[in-house]
């Protein structure tokens, strides 16, 4: 029997965990411009290094859920706790672009159980009269890893090498380790079947479609293996939907998608995804490249999205508990678009004010998006279901940022392909680089140019996007939304 002090040390052991995730997704946006120059990696390896993590974690959030009922919550997550701090290791010390995307890979695939686990064993740990100030402790360890990363990542690479911004995770991990071994007592869920097939023909599809994506930013957009690629991506994923029709114990309730509140908060959080993800790969290389800054000057002009981000998810609660869950996310989705617009008037002479403005509209925007659009979707989940919806809305989360990163990451390189000679055609760090080793002034400024120019291009998609969302969201979402189960949401919150 856990006494009142180990339930907190286990919680605290357990809000290390997710704060070592939060801290990976963050950290690497302003890595991305170091690796670039050490790794001499191009545009689409840095999309990989990104997208490499989040695809196999989003593919991977479903079996892990399921894995983790069967052969106990514990003892998974101490599992994924160590995979995760020796993937760090191996990211610290890669040597080629390669080895980085594998490491990278294999984090993802240890997040993908610390994910849903985590917030499972709450309800095991807490009575419900400390749940709630237990559930505050471990969305703010999670919060903090998004403000945390960008910082902390920029003053290591200012001071070290590349690697240290992995093994800070190392004595996170170290210590998550003995305080789950010490203090967390095993949990079990329903024990359902493994549903292999679902778990191949959902990877393989969504492997397929985002690398065909990466591929076409590469080699353009008329290039038939790209193409070839994306289709049988989406051919395998319509095959998993027709097999979760026809199995025995499917991966995924196909029934969860006939109510409004949920397909529509899932879409919607998705999108929001897809847009913050998506920035948060552009941004550090205009900082870096565009305007010159070390990695510790772009983490802090990061911050105005974080901001933003913040004060957006305080309000969101209390505007959709007076207007509706539609209005609230509709708003936000709005700000993202009207953001986004003013974004794409962003040129290589821009200042920095104009540009905080707009991530701070942006940001906001995800603020009141993101918060009642998972509330929506998570109050229209019943209790036996918990468990299933949560990891789904969280493998759509986690898709939308990978396919963020890959649709506007090569909608911007293939804009900026257009406009720059072959010599800097790789990435815009590399051009930067050319340019200032062979002293050439107009190259130099056609690179940062041409990068704006991509971002302009991104942004505008980005825009659409939203503009979409504002009219999914008054169309498809009810006008009132159920609150979520205490149960749902205790198992929900990343």
């Amino acid at each position: 029997m856990l006494t009142s002090t180990s339930r907190w040390y286990a919680l605290a052991a357990v809000a290390l965990s997710t704060l070592a995730v939060g801290l990976d997704t963050t950290v690497l946006s302003v890595a991305l411009p170091t690796l670039a120059r050490d790794l001499d990696a191009t545009t689409g390896d840095l999309q990989w290094f990104t997208t490499a993590y989040l695809l196999v974690l989003a593919a991977a959030l479903l079996p892990a859920g399921v894995l983790g009922d069967r052969l106990g919550r514990r003892r998974m997550l101490i599992g994924a706790l160590m995979l995760f701090g020796a993937a760090s290791v191996a990211c610290a010390y890669a040597q080629t672009s390669g080895q980085l995307i594998a490491a990278r890979a294999a984090l993802g695939l240890g997040a993908a159980v610390i994910m849903p686990l985590s917030g499972a064993v709450l309800t095991v740990l807490f009575p419900a009269g400390e749940r709630t100030r237990a559930m505050s402790i471990w969305v703010t360890a999670s919060a903090l890893g998004i403000p945390l990363g960008p910082l902390l990542g920029g003053w290591l690479l200012d001071n070290f090498w590349w690697g240290s911004v992995f093994l800070i995770n190392v004595p996170v991990v170290v210590a998550g380790v003995l305080a789950l071994t010490l203090w967390l007592p095993e949990s079990h869920g329903a024990r359902s079947r493994l549903d292999l097939p679902g778990i191949v023909l959902s990877a393989a599809g969504l492997a397929g479609v985002t690398y065909g994506i990466i591929e076409a930013g590469e080699r353009g957009w008329s290039d038939a293996r790209s193409l070839i690629t994306i289709a049988a991506g989406i051919a395998l994923l319509a095959g998993f939907m027709l097999w979760q029709r026809r199995a025995a114990h499917p991966l995924v309730d196909l029934a969860l998608f006939r109510n409004r509140a949920f397909t529509g908060g899932a879409v919607l959080a998705t999108v929001a995804s897809f847009a913050m993800l998506g920035l948060l790969f552009s941004l550090p290389q205009l900082f870096s490249a565009v305007g010159g800054h070390d990695a510790f000057g772009s983490g802090l002009r990061l911050l105005p999205v974080i901001g933003g981000l913040v004060v957006g998810a305080r309000f969101a609660e209390k505007l959709a508990r007076r207007l509706g869950a539609r209005l609230v996310i509709a708003g936000g989705l709005g700000l993202i678009a009207i953001a986004s617009l003013l974004g794409a008037q962003t040129t290589a002479t821009t200042g920095y004010g104009y540009i905080a403005v707009w991530i701070t509209i942006t940001g906001l925007g995800l603020g009141l998006t993101m918060p009642p659009a998972l509330d929506a979707a998570l109050g229209a989940l019943p209790p036996t279901g918990s468990g299933v919806g949560n990891a789904l809305l969280q493998a759509m989360r986690q898709v939308g940022g990978a396919i963020g990163v890959a649709v506007l990451g090569t909608v911007l390189n293939s804009a900026y392909r257009e406009r720059v000679p072959s010599v800097a055609a790789d990435s815009v760090t590399s051009g930067v680089a050319v340019a200032r080793q062979t002293g050439d002034v107009g190259l130099l400024a056609s690179v940062q140019q041409a990068f704006a120019y991509g971002m302009e291009r991104s942004l505008l998609v980005a825009g659409a996007l939203a503009l979409a969302g504002v009219v999914l969201a008054l169309t498809v979402m009810p006008k009132r939304a159920a609150e979520p189960q205490p149960e749902v949401l205790a198992e929900s919150l990343l």
